[in-house]
């Protein structure tokens, strides 16, 4: 009987020591030095601790715009016109992100055999079929926006804008695969037509 409460002793003795010196362990990931919200700091130019926001971040759960630039579509139908100016700087944006997110299925020209569909995945249509070349402009951001079939929704990755400048240069990629001379500006065609007429370098004389 004794030997048992000095058994129980010694078990409660050494229960206490451990709880003491767990007790006095470092918690050095719990206590990390950190800024409590809105606590100033020295570190930043402006006493802030709390950062401005990162420009087109948006609030998680937030009720998303429901005008063309941000849906595809007017009065409920899709856009047929860009919402947005076309120049130089949205298409080569449009191509970057293109080239980026798209091509590695759709291919760098639009005909849909990108390297993705070459080791395995499902071809998606080209771009230069009728069907897709007579669909208006707001298809195709829709389709980039919510997914379609195996594609799936790059609306996480790509922003709206980036998303109709894609969608301008998938315009200009069908356009590249039918255009004619005289779609090209008078000062580019004198060029063309120039250079079709001058022989190669290393023609035979």
């Amino acid at each position: 009987m004794f030997f048992r409460s000095a058994c129980r002793c010694h078990a409660l003795s050494a229960m206490i020591i451990a709880v003491a010196a767990l007790a006095g362990c470092h918690q050095d990931m719990y206590d990390q030095p950190r800024y409590e919200p809105l606590e100033p700091s020295d570190f930043f130019g402006d006493g802030r601790s709390a950062r401005p926001l990162v420009p087109g971040t948006v609030i998680y759960g937030a009720e998303m715009a429901d005008d063309v630039l941000h849906t595809g579509r007017s009065d409920g139908e899709l856009a047929t016109e860009l919402p947005l100016e076309l120049d130089a700087a949205l298409l080569r944006r449009g191509q970057e992100r293109f080239n980026i997110y798209c091509s590695n299925c759709h291919g760098r020209s639009g005909d849909g055999n990108g390297m993705i569909v070459q080791r395995g995945y499902r071809q998606p249509p080209t771009y230069h079929s009728d069907r897709l070349r007579g669909a208006p402009i707001g298809h195709f951001f829709e389709v980039m926006t919510n997914g379609f079939g195996v594609m799936p929704a790059y609306s996480i990755q790509v922003n709206a804008g980036d998303r109709w400048a894609i969608a301008a240069y998938i315009r200009a990629l069908q356009l590249s695969q039918f255009a004619t001379l005289d779609d090209v500006a008078a000062s580019e065609r004198a060029k063309l037509e120039q250079a079709a007429a001058t022989p190669p370098e290393d023609a035979n004389p």
